[in-house]
């Protein structure tokens, strides 16, 4: 068998049983298949029905010699047989019916009708010299009818339809039974060959496509019909070659596979021994016919018994259309060649040591394989791994192949561990449906805590606590601990086993020691904070922000009294704390607030200033105190101002901080006039603070008194810029003011104008209007009489006489509704008369 990597087409077996037994004393010399058993003929003339596993069910002694040719009907009930001593037989293997003839020579051929089985197709042929058709007639009587004769021996004959093809010497014909009409002529390719010793191979693909094989040359030809047009009198068929292409051996026999083709092939080799040609093993070929060449599909040398010794001649290619099963006959051997299924293919695969290809054809074709099971596959695949040493790629699959027999995992970890590869599987054993025994992980586990801590850490935070028992874990961490008492590594996953365990306390103290990012963390989720009132330090110390915040934000559990007197002994903590406490809420931490003032003067003394201005609640003398002793000069000049002490606050500004630019502002601040004659007499005699007081007292005080004090003959860097600056401030204070009256004077005639011409406009009085005194009507209903109506601009309207005498001088009346008091919109606009 070819041993290359390509996967072979076909697969063979030798048909043995009663062929055995047969070919033992006798020599096969052809053979013909029907789907429902095989007929058998031999050099010795007997012809043997066979079932499909080749056991014989009949046996006919037809002749002393050769067996030549058998044929069968379509049905299965009627076979031909013809010898090398002249005999020709056509019976029935169920019925008497029976025909015997012998001729004068050697009958190499005969084919009974494919529908003899019915009455009016009673017909055979045989080819010896000449191509005879047999017909029954009247009285059951056979009637012979010279088909052809002339071209030599006929070589091969086969039936199909109403159409016979033979091959003789000098080529192919084929027979219209129906028009009795010969419609084509094939001629041989390579007239050198013997065709006694390389005989024509003919098969009908359909009923309307014959392949031809000769030599080394074959012909696929299709059968047409022609148009009506073309007859004349010519036949009413005509053959067209559709594929013609040579082979690199000599054809034995031909059988089609789908649209492909399937070659028996007779080869001949140089001898390495004798450096003489000799007979090697014949080739069965799957071949893809293109128009002028073909290409191979696959190639198989079959091993047959006595290959050495026969020739073209010797061999034969039958086949059964329905199962597509190839029989290869030759004297000694007939060996079947059939397509292979999926269960083939994976053997194939796994013959081949492609496990993963073999795994993934039977996942594909689970409902179709009979031999093979996805699992032994499976289990295959993962011992080929562990063989090769790929460790992780084997118990990678193990998750796919084993699914969830807990049985097969058991047994493969145990397995893993026998090689030392435990770390191996660890990650991919299940956690949950299924679940493995407790000791399986336990095992695991020790694995790892001998010799790879890290990884022990990281089984233990991904594993479920509930897949183990969580003490013997326990208790053996302890134990290596005793070893190394400082193993962080060790002593973070013996907190995340007491976590498992539901001991939060003693899982809280690791994490403090180690100063764990997860100490927070789990405080909240296991509401752990009567468990922390002593360890406030610890968390302080860990993370300080963090821990304030979570202590801020659980007052209700944790109060403020108890945080600042757990920090006592650490007041830059307390000072942490009580600030972000006060930035939350200015009132809360108020009875700590003047202790609050030393903690900012001592840890935080940017922070100072801001808690002085936003605390209400802090001793103020206290405050004062505390920044004179740390000469905190700017808190003490806020202090000294809050206390109404502006004068020597001022005077701290000048004296301690010599800065004329703070003091100008704290006097801005103030808005004191005293405190700005005591800034002009304490700068008066020091040129520096003149030139910052000219270049900013501009706005607030006149600069005369400042200019005025100025002794003469005294030095003032920049007096010139000053002045011309105060001039320049002086000026624009004048535009600025000039502008301002200019907009308001036009603002003023804009709306003066305005109420005038809104003053200057009629009122409707018609007879809905009423009197807002009266509430009678404000015209009377008889036009002609007299009437005094006095209309006000708010459109209130008033009979004359309904209107109160007013006791005022001004003879202008107002509105009694809208109670106007001066001159506006109440006032009256109109009165009527007549």
């Amino acid at each position: 068998e070819d041993e290359s990597e390509e996967e072979p087409k076909l697969k063979y077996e030798r048909l043995s049983n009663g062929v055995t037994e047969i070919l033992q004393k006798d020599a096969a010399s052809c053979m013909t298949v029907h789907e429902k058993f095989l007929a058998l003929g031999t050099h010795y003339g007997k012809v043997y029905l066979l079932d499909v596993q080749g056991n014989i069910t009949q046996k006919f002694d037809v002749s002393p010699v050769k067996i030549n040719q058998i044929s069968l009907d379509e049905s299965g009930e009627h076979m031909g047989v013809c010898s090398e001593d002249g005999k020709v037989q056509v019976f029935g293997l169920y019925s008497a019916e029976e025909f015997h003839e012998t001729f004068d020579c050697p009958i190499k051929i005969v084919a009974v009708h494919p529908y003899f089985v019915r009455s009016h197709y009673k017909q055979f042929v045989t080819g010896g010299k000449k191509l005879l058709l047999y017909e029954r007639g009247w009285m059951n009587r056979w009637k012979p009818s010279v088909l052809h004769e002339g071209e030599g021996n006929i070589r091969n004959v086969k039936w199909r339809g109403h159409l016979i093809a033979w091959a003789n010497n000098m080529g192919v014909k084929i027979l219209d039974m129906i028009s009795k009409q010969r419609i084509t002529n094939v001629p041989r390719d390579d007239i050198s060959l013997r065709p006694d010793m390389y005989p024509c191979s003919l098969c009908w693909k359909d009923n309307l496509t014959l392949i031809i094989g000769w030599g080394n040359s074959v012909k696929i030809c299709s059968v047409k019909e022609r148009h009506a047009s073309e007859m004349r009198d010519l036949p009413n068929r005509y053959v067209e070659i559709v594929f013609q292409f040579d082979t690199e051996f000599y054809i034995s026999g031909l059988a089609p596979l789908c649209d492909q083709l399937v070659i028996l092939s007779y080869v001949k080799e140089i001898s390495e021994k004798t450096e003489m040609e000799c007979c090697a093993r014949p080739r069965l070929d799957i071949v893809q016919p293109l128009p002028e060449s073909c290409e191979e599909i696959s190639s198989d040398a079959l091993t047959v018994r006595g290959f050495q010794e026969n020739e073209c001649r010797d061999y034969h290619l039958e086949y059964s259309e329905g199962e597509s099963l190839f029989y290869i006959i030759s004297p000694r051997d007939v060996v079947v060649a059939k397509e292979r299924d999926q269960d083939d293919h994976i053997d194939w695969l796994l013959e081949k040591k492609k496990y993963e290809e073999a795994l993934m054809a039977a996942e594909i074709s689970q409902k179709t394989i009979k031999k093979h099971k996805i699992l032994d596959i499976g289990l295959a695949y993962i011992n080929h791994l562990v063989e090769k040493g790929e460790y992780d790629l084997a118990a990678r699959k193990c998750q796919k192949i084993l699914g969830k027999n807990t049985e097969l995992w058991e047994f493969e970890v145990y397995k893993f561990k026998e090689i030392g590869q435990l770390k191996a599987i660890s990650r991919y054993l299940p956690r949950q449906d299924p679940v493995l025994k407790p000791l399986i992980y336990e095992m695991v586990l020790h694995e790892f805590l001998e010799s790879d801590y890290e990884g022990f850490a990281t089984l233990i935070k991904e594993w479920p606590g509930d897949l183990y028992n969580n003490t013997i874990i326990v208790q053996a961490v302890v134990d290596h601990l005793k070893k190394d008492p400082q193993n962080r590594t060790l002593l973070r996953t013996l907190a995340e086993l007491y976590t498992y365990d539901q001991r939060y306390g003693r899982a809280l103290e690791i994490y403090l020691t180690l100063r764990h990012k997860d100490v927070f963390q789990l405080i909240h989720k296991h509401n752990l904070f009567s468990s922390i009132r002593d360890k406030i330090v610890l968390l302080m110390d860990f993370d300080s922000e963090k821990a304030v915040d979570m202590l801020l934000d659980n007052e209700d559990k944790i109060s403020i009294d108890r945080v600042v007197e757990e920090l006592e002994n650490r007041p830059e903590l307390q000072h942490v704390y009580l600030h972000k406490l006060f930035k939350r809420d200015h009132h809360k931490g108020q009875r700590y607030h003047e202790k609050q003032i030393s903690l900012y003067a001592e840890y935080d003394r940017p922070n100072l200033l801001p808690f002085l201005r936003d605390s209400t609640h802090c001793p103020l003398e206290k405050a004062l105190e505390i920044c004179q002793q740390r000469n905190f000069v700017e808190e003490t000049v806020y202090l000294l101002s809050r206390m109404g002490n502006s004068r020597s606050a001022l005077k701290m500004i000048m004296e301690e901080l010599h800065d004329v630019d703070k003091a100008i502002e704290f006097a801005k601040e103030q808005d004191d006039g005293e405190l700005w004659e005591d800034l002009i007499l304490y700068s008066i005699d020091k040129p520096p603070f003149i030139t910052g007081l000219l270049n900013n007292i501009g706005t607030h005080v006149d600069p005369i008194l400042l200019i005025h004090r100025i002794k003469e003959g005294m030095e003032i860097p920049n007096l010139r810029d000053s002045l011309v600056k105060i001039l320049q401030d002086y000026n624009l204070q004048i535009l600025l003011r000039e502008g301002c009256k200019k907009i308001l004077v036009a603002d003023s005639l804009s709306l003066l104008k305005k109420m005038h011409r809104t003053q200057m406009k009629g009122v409707l009085v018609d007879e809905e209007n009423i009197c807002e005194s009266c509430l009678s009507p404000i015209l009377p209903s008889d036009a002609s009489k007299s009437f005094n109506v006095v209309v006000f601009h708010c459109r209130h309207m008033f009979h004359k006489e309904c209107l109160p005498v007013s006791n005022t001088v001004s003879s202008v009346q107002f509105c009694n509704i809208c109670s106007a008091k001066h001159r506006g919109p109440g006032s009256a606009i109109l009165e009527m008369k007549k």
